[in-house]
């Protein structure tokens, strides 16, 4: 850049807006423009993103300004009072700096004149000393003070950007010496570019916020649903690589979105579930409905701990990234997606929560997919080796949305109680709710065999004749082998899961989302998490020896009843 000779009349490029870009590429035909300052030294920006990185950058430099001339001052003092030197104060102006000092002294030693010529040297003087150390305390406290001011800056900043959808990080810089009085390098703040298009593969969500959702007591041996099972599945997918191969998502849709719940209200009714998410603990009271756990904590029954904290947060976030995943799929921006979500919600029932569940993820998507796309038909599968009795609720009157489960029912006997196979649905709903209720407790406990038969012969049929047009999957796991039998005692291998979901991508364009539900060892449902998500990225799925005979025993069967 060549500047030419500043003129009598500045340019208004200059006096009124010094930060705005170079707009013409004839750099060295600019006139009339003011040489830069010795406090200005900075470059002017170059794009709209460096612009912006211009208004932090001079908050930074006012700071780095205030914070050099104090201390020069005060070092300034400190050589004049020292032991045996201590003088009158140097009558400095604002802007000089040390080495000018030092040049006065210098000149001053070469002309012969002794230093004392400069500084009249006094005997010390005990509360000179404590003058100056409250000063320096005072010097300290206010540079502290601005660091925090300008750390608030920061952060108010960045809190612009990403309103703004870019992405803006703030790394740690080195502390610049004395000597560097430019302002801090552009390298101190990156804006970030906006994310690239996502690919069309497999998208996954998942929040380390949601393992904050704990009881108060600590022990997690006590409460099966714990922060370790979305932590070991995802470690899981990152191990095997399946990660890598998919389109990562972080819920923003819930984060800080109490609005987000609020606007739900008026589509789906989460009266108690609402008032549980928002209104616990504000006002210092504890709702009657409230049990005080043997464990110590608190919940809102034997087994669904509340965490005053965290609980409200890791619920919204769950809820949040189950609808973000549907809605990335429905959409066509995502193939199929796996939600790594806690605490579960098929359980939560419009007035209800209970069985670990708070917000029925599943069935909140579902509705704002009728409400907000316009989605016509939507095919609700829920393999939880418990009833989805909140989700059955939901929409036991609604022929758009089919929902279709397979759970231990023991007459009733095993949590809930409900999924009866004579609860078909109500009203214009008739037919649409399917409730493949395995009853005979554990002996034997059902399998492969029971899972693939109830799978060819009455869910992919329904399935197919209804034609939905999203699939959503509560993919528990606690229907895995592993499981004790309070929790599920059944014998279903983690494969099987996996060539259930391939079915199911044969539905709806292979528009498929499962998001987490039970499953509580941790072995197990790792190992089912990570065949289904190969499933969804279209990997094979070998089924082992045993499960291959029974399925094609099931095919004979099937071939000869048609006949």
């Amino acid at each position: 850049m060549v500047l030419l000779e500043q003129s009598a009349t500045p340019s208004p490029l200059a006096t009124g807006i010094s930060a705005l870009p170079l707009q013409s590429p004839a750099l060295h035909k600019l006139r009339q423009h003011r040489p830069l300052g010795r406090t200005q030294s900075a470059p002017l920006p170059q794009s709209n993103q460096a612009l912006q990185q211009l208004v932090v950058q001079q908050q930074h430099q006012q700071f780095l300004e205030k914070h050099k001339q104090q201390f020069q001052q005060l070092h300034i003092n400190k050589i004049l009072t020292k032991p045996g030197e201590v003088g009158r104060q140097h009558q400095s102006h604002p802007e000089e700096t040390e080495e000018e000092l030092r040049e006065q002294q210098d000149s001053a030693q070469e002309e012969g004149l002794p230093l004392s010529v400069i500084i009249k040297q006094e005997p010390p003087d005990p509360q000179e000393e404590e003058r100056q150390e409250e000063q320096e305390l005072l010097f300290r406290q206010q540079a502290l003070l601005l660091e925090q001011q300008r750390i608030h800056q920061l952060r108010n900043y960045q809190a612009s950007m990403e309103a703004a959808g870019l992405s803006v990080s703030f790394p740690g810089h080195r502390p610049l010496s004395r000597a560097q009085s430019s302002p801090a390098s552009a390298s101190f703040i990156t804006v970030q570019d906006p994310p690239s298009k996502p690919r069309f593969t497999t998208g996954l969500v998942y929040d380390s916020l949601m393992q904050k959702h704990q009881c108060m007591c600590g022990n997690t041996n006590t409460h099966p649903e714990h922060a370790g099972r979305i932590q070991s599945i995802w470690s899981r997918l990152q191990e095997t690589g399946l990660r890598g191969q998919c389109e990562v998502r972080c819920s923003s849709l819930m984060k800080n979105s109490s609005n987000f719940i609020l606007s739900l209200s008026f589509s789906f009714s989460l009266s108690l579930s609402l008032f549980l998410s928002l209104s616990l603990f504000k006002k210092g009271s504890v709702i009657s409905m409230f049990v005080r756990l043997p464990c110590g904590g608190i919940g809102v029954d034997s087994d669904t701990i509340w965490n005053e904290v965290h609980s409200s947060s890791a619920a919204r976030l769950a809820v949040g990234s189950v609808v973000e995943l549907v809605f990335k799929v429905a959409s066509g921006e995502l193939k199929n997606g796996f939600a790594v979500v806690r605490p579960p919600g098929h359980h939560a029932e419009e007035s209800t929560p209970m069985g670990f569940c708070y917000f029925n993820s599943v069935a909140i998507a579902a509705k704002l997919l009728q409400q907000r796309l316009n989605v016509s038909k939507i095919l609700i599968v829920d393999w939880d080796v418990h009833h989805g009795n909140g989700t059955q609720q939901a929409f036991y009157d609604d022929p758009n949305v089919l929902y279709i489960s397979l759970h231990r029912y023991d007459d009733g006997n095993f949590f809930p109680g409900s999924g009866a196979p004579d609860e078909v649905g109500s009203g214009p709903g008739v037919g649409f709710n399917v409730n493949m209720a395995f009853t005979g407790g554990l002996d034997p406990p059902m399998g492969d065999a029971e899972y693939l038969s109830a799978f060819r012969t009455v869910v992919m049929p329904i399935a197919n004749e209804f034609a939905p047009d999203v699939v959503l999957v509560s993919a528990g796991f606690d229907a895995v082998e592993g499981h004790p039998p309070p929790l599920g005692g059944y014998k279903v291998t983690s494969k099987c899961f996996g060539y259930l979901t391939k079915q199911l991508m044969g539905l709806a364009g292979g528009r498929v989302v499962l998001a987490l539900e039970g499953g509580h060892d941790l072995r197990a449902i790792c190992d089912a998490s990570e065949v289904c998500v190969s499933a969804l990225l279209g990997k094979e799925v070998r089924l082992g020896t045993k499960t291959l005979f029974t399925l094609h025993m099931i095919k004979i069967s099937a071939f000869d009843w048609k006949n």
